[in-house]
């Protein structure tokens, strides 16, 4: 029988200690949002496979689909031969997504590909080179990718220089001070001191900063970066590869907005654990690429656009939009609850089911990763995978499947306050 710690030792050996790994035991087998170990242990999943997996571990609908797609090919290269599967969820998301104007989407295999595409897409419609992103994001780990995300441990250490023309602003922080007003102000600087908005060709933002710590765009800073976008002919990206599929209570978190992007990327839960992102926009925005300068080899690839497929028919037919809301409900009244327990609790925060607690020094705002990691630690040593994000390490988030059976995620609120009480 194979035990963790001699695949910790082979992993150690054949794999470089840059690829970093959370748990110290290897899976064996998953479902919905439990998971087992090589040598039997249980899981309660609270991570989901980093927001991959909405629909939770292993959905029969999505092994059903994709096991028919196995039967009929597993791959042309849809710019070679095309097939149905990829257009019509194209047509799909094209219909869901934010936006009352004709769209077209394309499909990639990675989120940092899809950022890498919007990009080259802006820079493509608007003839401009210079974007915009904000501290505390995160792209991916392209060079592009790097460059856009505002967090520099452990994501742009040593990996430098980046391409060039990407500029930073602050995120609103209410917890530490930074408000929308110090956001645009810092954005209207900019335009005086580094780069004109005529150059600008996109702004990028994630409606909710992921890596960042969960900390959620105001809803007057959207409407503000519209307003600012329209009158200088930039074009908004929304980056909702962490957010998308029912994970914030909607659809899509700028579905919380009453301004929509011109251009969105997705990936993360699209498939449900197969490798595909897209990315969604204005219809003469997406054309604006000649043909041959968007694909890949493995782009929209067959088995993880039937995934998809199948993904999209579970959060429909399973109501997990409306879920979203209700165990968001239920783990934030758990928190909020526990805050006279546990000083460090600065903060919880989030949309629908994407919650996360800040945890800072008693009775401050210093951020407190220590204790954060303690948490994390004793959760997992009770069988509750959790983990950790924000700038400085001190923010835990859940990502629960919102299919997680009652039961389960009842005994995965009693095993984190265990874990934060000690």
């Amino acid at each position: 029988m194979k035990d963790n710690a001699s695949l910790l030792r082979r992993k150690d050996a054949a794999t470089p200690r840059g690829v970093g790994v959370m748990a110290p035991f290897f899976v064996s087998r998953a479902e919905n949002a439990e998971l087992w170990d090589v040598e039997g242990r249980r899981f309660i999943d609270f991570a989901g496979g980093i927001a991959v997996l909405n629909t939770g571990h292993r959905h029969p609908k999505v092994v059903a689909a994709v096991k028919a797609q196995l039967d009929a090919f597993t791959h042309s290269a849809y710019q070679v031969v095309p097939y149905e599967g990829y257009v019509a969820l194209a047509e799909r998301l094209n219909r869901l997504t934010p936006g009352a104007f004709p769209k077209k989407t394309t499909f990639f295999s990675t989120g940092a590909e899809a950022i890498e595409n919007a990009v080259k897409i802006a820079r493509a419609a608007t003839g401009r080179s210079g974007v915009i992103a904000f501290s505390g994001a995160f792209h991916g780990r392209t060079m592009m990718g790097m460059a856009l995300t505002g967090k520099v441990v452990p994501y742009k250490t040593g990996f430098g220089p980046f391409p060039p023309e990407v500029y930073h602003v602050p995120f609103p922080t209410a917890l530490h001070g930074v408000s929308v007003e110090d956001t645009l102000k810092a954005l209207q600087l900019l335009f005086k001191a580094d780069i004109e908005p005529k150059r600008v060709a996109a702004i990028l933002i994630e409606p909710v900063q992921g890596e960042g710590g969960f900390y959620v765009a105001p809803p007057e800073l959207m409407r503000a970066l519209r307003r600012l976008c329209d009158e200088h002919g930039i074009l908004l990206i929304a980056d909702e590869i962490q957010t998308g599929f029912a994970r914030t209570g909607k659809w899509f978190a700028m579905d919380h907005h009453e301004v929509a992007p011109d251009l969105m990327t997705t990936a993360k839960s699209l498939a449900g654990g197969f490798p595909l992102s897209a990315v969604t926009g204005r219809a003469e925005v997406m054309d604006a690429p000649a043909p041959g300068g968007l694909g890949g080899t493995y782009a929209g690839n067959p088995m993880s656009i039937a995934a998809a497929h199948a993904v999209l028919d579970v959060i429909e037919e399973e109501g997990l939009v409306q879920r979203a809301n209700q165990l968001g409900e239920r783990m934030r009244g758990r928190l909020e609850a526990l805050k006279t327990r546990v000083p460090q609790m600065a903060e919880v925060r989030g949309l629908g089911a994407m919650l996360a607690v800040e945890f800072c020094a008693p009775g401050g705002h210093t951020p407190d990763p220590d204790f954060t990691r303690a948490v994390q630690a004793r959760a997992l040593e009770r069988g509750l995978m959790l983990l950790t994000c924000g700038v400085y390490a001190n923010v835990l988030r859940f990502l629960f499947p919102l299919t997680i059976p009652e039961p389960v995620f009842a005994e995965g609120l009693s095993l984190l306050e265990s874990a934060l009480t000690g």
